[in-house]
């Protein structure tokens, strides 16, 4: 039988959010202006030099990392970023993404060693994390609008709720994934715990803990079109008044240029993580316990040897 009676859920959520803004308006004012500092630091940095100066800069590091291809490859794409009047609404949304990657690394990477050396710990992250990555990324805009009000910040904020996951679940993957045969070897060596996690752990972990860093960053990205509803500026803003105007042409310029600084940095990461593999195999082989130096073979008995005598 159907009745009236319904879980008050969302009133109680509701309640709760009317609370934390009355009671700890301060504080969120200071979240506020810092994230917005940040924000402010980065878009000056990407924008204030002209155009070529950027490309050249990204290109070298694409050089650095990957090779003349890439380098190629980048200076054609934020060419036509360039080409297609996006490259201001451009850095703004990289600049939203790289302060809101940064503070989702700086959250997720610890929470991810907590969580691989105590189970405990990993049995209350992990259905919160199921929570965060499963709930629509639209339901993160209405509290952060509530508290940090309209602008750049409530989008920084649900980007960085919405991307911790990856960066959280790789990172507890790679360090639980570490050979134990090493960890036990360092224990025998008499290393602390901490001496092992970052001389043993976080570096046969790296690829792993670099491949969650793009996931970061990706989902960092995917965002910036639903940080456009709430004001968040850059080429989300662009997608939002194409919906709005059935602008085929805007939407369509707006989201080339996502796809081009999606592609770089995918690229750029992976690459990154490749580095990272092959400056630590070296020292992987090294310390795995089990290749040890080979045994010098036994003397061979001589003919003259007496019977029963020990060779």
């Amino acid at each position: 039988m159907i009745t009236d009676f319904r879980l008050p859920l969302g009133d109680i959520v509701s309640e709760g959010i009317d609370v934390l803004t009355e009671s700890l308006r301060p504080v969120f004012d200071l979240i506020r202006f810092v994230l917005l500092a940040l924000y402010d630091a980065v878009e000056f940095l990407l924008l204030s030099p002209p155009f070529w100066v950027i490309i050249l800069i990204a290109a070298g590091l694409a050089y650095f990392v990957k090779g003349w291809k890439f380098a190629l490859g980048t200076i054609v794409g934020l060419l036509v970023i360039v080409g297609v009047n996006q490259w201001d609404n451009a850095m703004a949304s990289l600049a939203l993404v790289l302060v809101a990657s940064a503070i989702a690394i700086a959250i997720s990477v610890p929470l991810g060693i907590i969580a691989a050396r105590s189970d405990r710990s990993s049995a209350v992250i992990r259905p919160i994390l199921d929570f965060l990555q499963t709930m629509p990324a639209f339901v993160y805009l209405v509290p952060a609008l509530i508290l940090f009000r309209i602008g750049v910040v409530p989008g920084i904020v649900a980007t960085i709720v919405f991307a911790l996951a990856p960066g959280v679940r790789f990172t507890e993957l790679g360090i639980r994934g570490v050979d134990t045969e090493v960890v036990e070897a360092g224990h025998a060596f008499g290393s602390s715990p901490w001496r092992i996690l970052r001389q043993i752990q976080l570096p046969l972990a790296m690829p792993t803990i670099m491949a969650g860093i793009n996931q970061v960053i990706m989902l960092s990205l995917s965002m910036v079109v639903i940080a456009g509803l709430v004001g968040g500026g850059g080429l989300g803003s662009d997608v939002v008044q194409a919906l709005s105007r059935i602008d085929v042409a805007l939407g369509f310029e707006a989201g080339l240029a996502v796809v081009i600084i999606a592609i770089y940095l995918d690229r750029l990461t992976a690459a990154l993580s490749g580095k990272r593999r092959k400056m630590w195999t070296p020292w992987r082989r090294k310390v795995t316990p089990t290749e040890t130096a080979p045994s010098p073979a036994p003397a061979a008995a001589t003919k003259d040897a007496p019977v029963g005598a020990s060779v």
